[in-house]
This record gives structure tokens, sequence and C-alpha cells, in this order.
């Protein structure tokens, strides 16, 4: 994997209050990068009222005119600059202001279990999957054996160990990279098999990781060579690979606190009827080359033309990466909106099913791009800012042929129950039958399960009399 490979997924993963933290930190660091010049957001006008400047462009309009489309445009062709606030049809409510939302917290565990979920596996293979990932801690390595989830799982589902094993190795494959090791080896080997097999120093590194890397402290890379007897050149890169993985691959993802407001990376919103998107103003921070030291190369002394050299094509893979960051999240957004735009229009009750695997299917990227993409990653949308795994639900099939998201089936349950007698509540298994008659047939004990998440009481606790 090339340095620059490296630094595009690490900033792909980044959420855009962290990606601003890396950008400052790199222009402070690397004096080839400098801040561009922004047009300024506000101005007033003779009598003092403020107006907003919706793009840069010159056009402007009053800051009391938020629920007014804004004047007519020609055909939106991806600019990223283009006007987001325009709040018409069904999806308006002025409940819902385009403010963004307090964030709810989400752990590792939370990560896998959505992943779970989605994936391909039988319900019995995804019980297994929720005993194994209920075992690793937050640095993402497994902490209890095989044997033990296998006996945790008695006596109601009695696997074999091979069973467990299988499932580990589908856990093993999520994001993000690493997570369900036993072992540091094995976390390094996990994160190895994911580069392509032509990456220098790959098939080394993985030799390496298998004991050989624990003894480099001791005898050093010269050591190293000595004992697998290959050149120094070639410990050195394989060492300077292994490094660059990740030892700890669940502290990518900390929660936050309960009180933490997000900053949206992309803004969604109607126009002539289509639903259209753009990355939000930190989606592609405003830096550059700095134009001065880049002249000063020419003139610069071997030492300095040389550092000022490393420096501009270092600032060059930076922008090349923001770049590619942006338009991965602009082509996986317009994929969701395409997929989901019945979600934006009526809410959680037309979710369809839709899976990672589809979505890098239709984009051309691989699961674990999207899922990247995708991670601590909100939406400013017309009714409200929201994760973008939300457009994301496992399905169930419905007796028409197609499927409905367990979103959607969730939402329709919970519709059910607040249009209910209070005096005589629905229960499970009549909101089953209920159900059933919309098309979506559903067992008793999937609507208690879902009934339970929403942490909806059950049909006696739910009576009222009088």
């Amino acid at each position: 994997m090339t340095p620059q490979l490296r630094q595009a997924i690490r900033l792909l993963q980044l959420s855009t209050a962290e990606l601003e933290v890396e950008i400052a930190s790199a222009v402070e660091s690397n004096p080839l990068l400098d801040w561009e010049e922004s047009p300024p957001l506000e101005t007033h006008d003779g009598n003092g009222d403020a107006r907003v400047r919706d793009d840069g462009t010159g056009d402007e309009r009053s800051s009391h005119d938020d629920d007014r489309p804004p004047p007519e445009a020609s055909a939106w062709d991806g600019d990223e600059n283009e006007t987001w606030y325009e709040r018409i049809g069904p999806a308006d409510s002025d409940d819902e202001p385009l403010a963004e939302q307090v964030a709810e917290g989400e752990t590792l565990q939370d990560h896998l279990l959505w992943q779970l979920h989605l994936s391909h596996l039988s319900q019995r293979d995804r019980t297994i999957g929720v005993s194994i990932i209920e075992s690793i801690d937050d640095d993402g390595y497994l902490r209890e054996t095989i044997e033990a989830i296998a006996e945790g799982l008695r006596p109601g589902m009695n696997p074999s160990l091979d069973e467990v094993l299988t499932v580990l190795h589908q856990v093993q494959r999520f994001d993000p990279p690493g997570v369900g090791a036993r072992s540091l080896n094995e976390c390094l080997q996990l994160q190895l098999d994911l580069l392509d097999a032509d990456t220098p120093g790959r098939e080394l590194a993985r030799r390496m990781a298998d004991g050989p890397l624990e003894r480099l402290p001791k005898i050093g890379v010269a050591g190293l060579a000595h004992e697998l007897q290959r050149p120094t050149e070639d410990i050195e890169c394989a060492v300077h690979l292994l490094r660059s993985l990740e030892p700890r691959p669940g502290a990518q993802l900390g929660g936050l606190s309960a009180d933490t407001y997000v900053t949206p990376d992309c803004v969604v919103w109607r126009q002539q009827g289509q639903w259209r998107v753009a990355l939000a103003a930190g989606g592609r921070p405003r830096i550059s080359i700095h134009r001065g030291y880049e002249r000063m190369i020419r003139s610069a002394n071997e030492n300095d033309a040389l550092y000022l050299r490393g420096r501009l094509q270092e600032a060059r893979w930076l922008l090349k990466s923001l770049e590619a960051r942006g338009d991965t999240l602009l082509k996986v957004m317009r994929c969701l909106l395409r997929q989901q735009s019945a979600f934006l229009e009526f809410g959680d009750q037309a979710l369809r099913p839709l899976t990672l695997r589809e979505v890098a299917g239709e984009v051309g990227l691989h699961e674990s791009t999207i899922s990247r993409a995708i991670a601590r990653k909100y939406v400013r949308t017309p009714r409200g800012t929201m994760p973008l795994r939300a457009f994301f639900a496992s399905g169930i099939d419905t007796g028409g042929g197609g499927e409905a998201s367990s979103t959607a089936i969730q939402a329709m349950i919970r519709r059910l129950i607040e249009g209910e007698d209070p005096r005589k509540p629905l229960s499970d298994a009549r909101l089953a039958e209920n159900l059933k008659a919309s098309g979506v047939p559903v067992a008793r004990r999937t609507v208690a399960k879902y009934r339970e998440a929403m942490s909806i009481p059950s049909s006696q606790d739910r009576l009222r009399i009088g």
C-alpha cells in the first residue's frame, strides 16, 4: 500500500470535525500549504439587516427568507457550492429545522452490530455473531476463547466450534480492519490481507508478524535481516509497512458523548422535484499550494530545495486525497438518494432494505470503502441531521415478493400502537396479523423483538382503564 493510498483511506474515515483538525495540523506543519481566502458569508445592507450569501456567486437573500425557495437556478451539475437550503414538500416541518441535532454516541459494538445485521448471514449465524461482538473489547480484540463463546450459547443453540470460528472470520472482515483479532499477530495479519498482493513488503511483513517482529527491539533491523536472510532494505520496507498498520483498531471508533453536536458532511435538498446533494462547507477544506514557497524552490540552495520539494509532494498528496474523499462521499450519497428517495419523502416507513454490498456494487467500490465512507458521517436533510447509516437497513420478505426493511416495519408497528385503543391495546399477535394484512408477514416473536428494541411496553403494560 502506497503512502498516498494509506493517507486517502485514513482521511476517508475521518468525520468532518476530525478532518478540520487534521487539515489545521497539516497547514501548520507544512509551509507549502496555505488557507484559501473565503468570501464573506454575511453582509449588511444600508438598513442594517443581515443578508446571507448563498454560495459566493453574488446572489443574496434575506436571512428571513429561509422557508422560500431560492431563485431559479440552472440544472444542478454537482457543484458542492450550490445553495442547499430549499425546503419544500412533504418532508418539510417547522418543528424540525435544518440545524444540527445532538448526536447519539456510537460504540465499537454498535458499529459492528450494525454491519452484522446488514450482512447476508442466517439468523443462527447472526446470534453467534452477536455473542462474538459482545466479547470484543474497546481496542477491537476478542478476549473470549472460541470454546467459551460456544459454551455461552448453550443449551439454546449448542453450536460447534467450527460454526463459531466461521462466524468469527466473517466478523473479522468488518470495519475497522483488524477487528476481532485474538492477538496482535492476527490483527496485523488481517490488515495485511486487505492489501494488494503486489504491495511492497507485504509478504515479508506477514512472515515477520508471525513472530520475528517481537524480537525487533532486541536484535534490530540488521539482526532480523540476518535471521530471515533478506537484504536490510527489504526488512526496513516491511517494518515501515507494519508500522503503518493500526495495533488497536477499535480505538478509531470512540463513542461520542451525549451532548456532542455533529457537523454535517453533506447537505441534501430538493430542487425542481429532484433530490440533490452537495458537500457541506467543511467537506472540502479551502486549502491550496502556497505559490510563494513553490516559486522559492527554483532559487533555493540544494538542501532547502530538497526540503521544499518534499513538502510540496506531501501537499499535493493531501490535496489529491481530500479530492478523492469528497468524490467518494458524493458518489455514495448520490447512490443513497437514488435508492432511498422515498425515505426522505415519507420517513422511516418508506425505508427500503439496503446493504453495504448493494451500494458497493452500484458505485464500483469495495464494501470496506463504503463502510469507511459512511462511518461517523452525517447528512443534513429537510428531516433533520442524520447519520448516513440511517439509510441502510436489513430486509424481510413480504407476501408480494418484495422486501420491507426492519426500520420500516418498526415504523409500522409504532404507528399501529399509537393509533390503538388504550383500553384495548394490541397484542404482539394482533400486531403481526395487522402487518400480514398490509402485506408484511412477520412472526409474533419478531414483532416482540422490534417492540422491545423501540422500548415500547407490552400490551399488558400499555393497558389504560377509564
